[in-house]
């Protein structure tokens, strides 16, 4: 696994407004333990009304089926077992907007 690897994760239910379900997420970093951090995506299109997301185009390459939004602010640790298979990966271009709203987001 490699950062920038989009991944269909199982993540656990949630409180709130809290991500849940098999989704795609953008791998963040493949750590040395048996955690990897993600941001998981979503279809609802609504969600750009947020700050610290990007909209992520299907391609070839990334092979996401639908318009998705990258929901940055939704950044999480999940145990490896979680992570179902990779599907893709995100351009460079998208690689870097996420590392520029990262740094923004967490005042880097």
């Amino acid at each position: 696994m490699k950062k920038g690897d989009i991944c269909i994760v199982k993540l656990d239910v949630g409180a709130g407004r809290e991500q849940f379900g098999e989704r795609p997420a953008i791998l963040i970093s493949d750590t040395k333990t048996k955690v990897a951090v993600v941001i998981p995506l979503t279809a609802n299109i609504e969600a750009l009304r947020f700050s610290h997301v990007l909209i992520i185009l299907p391609d070839k390459k990334n092979n996401l089926k639908q318009e998705s939004v990258a929901l940055v602010f939704h950044i999480r640790a999940v145990d490896k077992s979680r992570i179902v298979k990779i599907i893709g990966k995100i351009d460079l271009k998208s690689q870097k907007r996420i590392d520029k709203t990262l740094k923004e987001m967490l005042g880097l």
